[in-house]
C-alpha cells in the first residue's frame, strides 16, 4: 500500500487498515492514524486528567505505545477507535493513580515529619467527626445511590462513566447521584456538615 492509497476517512474500516499498516512499520499509515485520532485521544485524556500539560504528555505516550503494540489490534474484538481510546483511557487513569499515590506518599511523609500544634487538635477532631457523619449518612442511601455517588465523588468518574460502570442509562445514573446527594444533604444538615 502506498501513501496515496491510505484511507483518508475516519471510518472504522479505514482506521483498522491504518492500524494494521502501522503494525507492519508503515510510518505514513501511522501518521495518518495520528491525524485521524489525535484530537479524540487528547480530548479523552484531558477529561480524565483535567491538566493540559499532563494530557499532552500522556497523549504522546499513548501514541508511542500504539506504535509499539499496533500488532496486537484484533478487528474481531472491536473497532480500531475503541481499541485506541481504551489505551488512552487506561494510560490517563494510570497517570491519575500514579499522581494520587505520589500525593498520598507526600502527605503521609508530611504527617510523620510535622507535629500538629495543640490549637489544631480541635479541627482534626471535627474533621474526624464529620467523616463519621458522612459515612453514616452514606449508609442510609440505597445501594444504587451509594454506588453512583462513590464512583462519581470518590472515584472521580464522570456521569457517563458511572452509567457505563453501573450498566444503567445515563439519565438513571444522574438521577441516582442527584437523589443521593439530596438525601445526604438532608441527613447531614442537622449536624452542620455540608456534603462535598
Amino acid at each position: 500500500m502506498t501513501t496515496h492509497d491510505l484511507p483518508l476517512h475516519r471510518d472504522a474500516a479505514g482506521l483498522a487498515t491504518l492500524l494494521q499498516c502501522s503494525a507492519r512499520g508503515d510510518q505514513a499509515a501511522f501518521a495518518a492514524l495520528y491525524d485521524a485520532t489525535s484530537a479524540r485521544v487528547f480530548g479523552l485524556v484531558l477529561r480524565v486528567l483535567r491538566d493540559h500539560a499532563q494530557a499532552e504528555e500522556v497523549a504522546q505516550e499513548v501514541f508511542v505505545q500504539l506504535w509499539q503494540t499496533a500488532d496486537r489490534f484484533d478487528p474481531a474484538r472491536g473497532t480500531a477507535l475503541a481499541w485506541i481510546l481504551t489505551h488512552a483511557h487506561r494510560k490517563a487513569v494510570d497517570r491519575v493513580r500514579s499522581s494520587e499515590a505520589s500525593r498520598r506518599r507526600d502527605l503521609a511523609h508530611a504527617e510523620h515529619t510535622t507535629q500538629i500544634p495543640y490549637d489544631e487538635t480541635s479541627t482534626a477532631a471535627e474533621a474526624s467527626l464529620d467523616a463519621v457523619a458522612v459515612r453514616a449518612a452514606l449508609a442510609t442511601l440505597s445501594t444504587p445511590q451509594r454506588r453512583a455517588i462513590e464512583l462519581a465523588y470518590f472515584g472521580g468518574h464522570t456521569h457517563t462513566e458511572v452509567a457505563r460502570l453501573t450498566q444503567v442509562p445515563l439519565g438513571t445514573a444522574k438521577t441516582r447521584i442527584r437523589d443521593g446527594l439530596l438525601r445526604l444533604r438532608d441527613a447531614l444538615a442537622p449536624l452542620g456538615v455540608e456534603p462535598a
